[in-house]
């Protein structure tokens, strides 16, 4: 999965994605409506008033650029001039995009911590469905133990720590029930956030605590989006680093690694919680829909 997406020459991100929203193979929160953009930014105006020193904000995973416009415009001339701002992108086809849409407002940045130095490592950060286009390590549970599931689809033994991801500690599924781990995210999280000093991050991500997220998915939530066509099965293979390939997150594994990176939750929200003071559009607040699949988490440094 992780070649299918992040290959040099052949990757998903890195070479064959062409944007974001409706001319691309997916839509997301922030393509079709700017009331995410202005909810963002009513969350930093109020960390500002409470962290008055914070004058740096960082987006990691920009899309096609459309949520930092959406966030600039919303803060306002006033609050906007008091805040340098920084993206943080690792696929070059969508960074040309974004600097296209938002010139020279906003500094790039390969990494977190290229961000996090220009801002001394304090910052506000915030990611709207960027864990989800993290590399997953797919496993069955299979008479009585979990396996990976390889391709072409063989189980392997896994060779994980069970101590990290609460799907490995859960023994009652029935056999055949498919999950997926994050091992990228934890990895990811624990290269930068040693270097955030101070502020908070706002994650908004489509998942659910464990073991609800598998609430009636036997085949787990892996998934594939060509031309905003959703693909599963066998299919999810077809095109390997021309379609997008996506899993759920297991919100009770990420709280807790951030918890042991120490950061401390503040709030946890759905989306349709997090946008109802704002005029949303009722696609994003449908609770059948994206109104509770997307959590809004917010995080500070202890």
């Amino acid at each position: 999965m992780a070649r299918a997406l992040f290959d040099p020459e052949r990757g998903y991100y890195t070479r064959h994605i062409r944007t974001v929203g409706a001319r691309g193979d997916f839509a997301t929160s922030a393509t079709l409506s700017p009331t995410l953009g202005q909810a963002i930014a009513a969350w930093l105006k109020s960390e500002s008033t409470a962290q008055p020193s914070i004058r740096h904000i960082i987006e990691v995973g920009a899309g096609d650029g459309s949520l930092m416009g959406a966030v600039r415009q919303s803060l306002g001339w006033w609050q906007r001039r008091l805040f340098s701002f920084h993206i943080v992108e690792t696929s070059p086809v969508l960074r040309a995009e974004q600097q296209k849409r938002l010139g020279s407002k906003v500094c790039w940045h390969h990494d977190p911590e290229s961000a996090l130095a220009h801002a001394q490592g304090h910052a506000f950060i915030y990611h709207n469905e960027l864990l989800d286009a993290f590399p997953a390590t797919l496993v069955q549970w299979q008479n009585g133990q979990w396996h990976e599931v390889w391709v072409p689809e063989q189980l392997h033994p896994h060779h994980l720590d069970s101590a990290h991801f609460s799907a490995l500690r859960h023994t009652t599924f029935k056999d055949g029930q498919r999950c997926e781990l994050h091992p990228s995210i934890r990895d990811w999280l624990q290269n930068w956030t040693p270097h955030w000093k101070g502020g908070s991050m706002l994650s908004i991500d489509y998942g659910d605590d464990f073991p609800q997220l598998y609430h009636r998915r036997p085949q787990g939530t892996l998934r594939a989006y060509l031309l905003h066509q959703r693909l599963t099965g066998a299919d999810i293979y077809a095109n390997p680093g021309r379609q997008d390939i996506t899993a759920d997150i297991n919100f009770t594994d990420y709280a807790a690694w951030l918890r042991e990176l120490g950061l401390e939750q503040t709030a946890r929200q759905t989306l349709a919680e997090f946008l109802q003071p704002h005029d949303a559009s009722a696609q994003l607040l449908d609770p059948e829909g994206a109104g509770t699949a997307f959590k809004c988490l917010i995080h500070r440094r202890r």
